[in-house]
């Protein structure tokens, strides 16, 4: 697959999620509306909704992420190595200079936002400037400029804000019903609708697995793609293969990180206890560690 192939394909699934979110939102919006009998009202409500935050993740995604993390903007001063690794690469790699941010936090971790190479954000953790060496921030810098180079930040970071958005528009749904804020005010009308209770414990169930599933259509073959296209644009894949060693076996948990949010991380910032369970990972926004740094030695 060529990388032209591989932007547009990364475009078309942008889209794809854009029109499933839509169309999930509305449809929750809808029989959350039968239960109270204001299905058309609510299904309006819920295009609206689904619209205007397609529209405002396709634009803003970035900057709710960041915000959301707490990253904040990086100087060249005080993180050298970071900016001037990024700088070399963006040559080498023939990308415009993206944003640099940096977390003030001791996980290590890093990720890449934006919704094109020319509004695109570079994002690391105080504890991986910290803890890795020059060679191993390459390693990740490389793989992050990969993300942005194939257009995978603007499916990653849409999604974030997606998962985000329909999570919180469950919880406020959901309150609404159970303290009666949107349910009717006659108690005898609810028993017109049998079926209200049972609808409402279907969608407490199902919307968690809904934005699992949206995060899990980001294949995780492309984090596969980028460890080797950041390797391939270093020369040296050891780089990034001991960053992700260092990075795994590291067992801070990163306080800003969220399950919207996980799947931006180049590891999975909530520490897994065993990726050898095939359970874990196969409900996982990443692909095992060991498997990657095993490709990497590889090369």
């Amino acid at each position: 697959m060529s990388i032209y192939s591989q932007i547009n394909k990364n475009r078309w699934r942008t889209y794809l999620i854009f029109g499933l979110f839509i169309c999930l939102t509305s449809g929750f919006f809808y029989f959350i509306g039968k239960t109270v009998d204001s299905a058309r009202s609510y299904l309006i409500l819920g295009l609206l909704f689904s619209i205007f935050s397609t529209v405002g993740s396709y634009f803003f995604s970035d900057k709710i992420v960041l915000f959301t993390t707490g990253a904040k903007p990086a100087d060249k001063k005080s993180f050298f190595d970071f900016y001037t690794v990024t700088e070399n690469l963006c040559i080498a790699a023939g990308l415009p200079m993206p944003k640099l941010y940096v977390i003030d936090d001791a996980a290590p971790n890093a990720f890449a936002t934006g919704r094109n190479p020319k509004h695109a954000v570079v994002c690391a953790t105080t504890g991986l400037l910290s803890k890795l060496d020059r060679a191993e921030i390459e390693g990740v810098v490389a793989h992050e400029l990969s993300h942005v180079k194939n257009y995978d930040i603007l499916l990653m970071s849409v999604v974030a804000v997606l998962v985000g958005t329909l999570a919180l528009a469950s919880d406020w749904l959901m309150r609404g019903l159970f303290w009666g804020g949107i349910s009717n005010s006659d108690d005898n009308d609810r028993g017109k609708n049998p079926f209200s209770f049972f609808i409402v414990i279907i969608v407490l169930i199902i919307t968690p697995l809904v934005a699992t599933i949206i995060q899990l259509a980001i294949s995780r073959k492309r984090e596969f793609l980028a460890d080797a296209n950041g390797a391939l644009l270093t020369r040296y894949p050891e780089g990034l293969a001991r960053a992700l060693e260092k990075i795994s076996g590291d067992r801070t948990q990163l306080r800003s990180a969220s399950t919207a949010t996980s799947h931006l991380f180049i590891s999975n910032p909530f520490k897994e206890k065993s990726s050898t369970n095939w359970l874990v990972n196969l409900f996982s926004t990443h692909p095992p560690i060991e498997e990657r740094v095993r490709i990497l030695r590889n090369m």
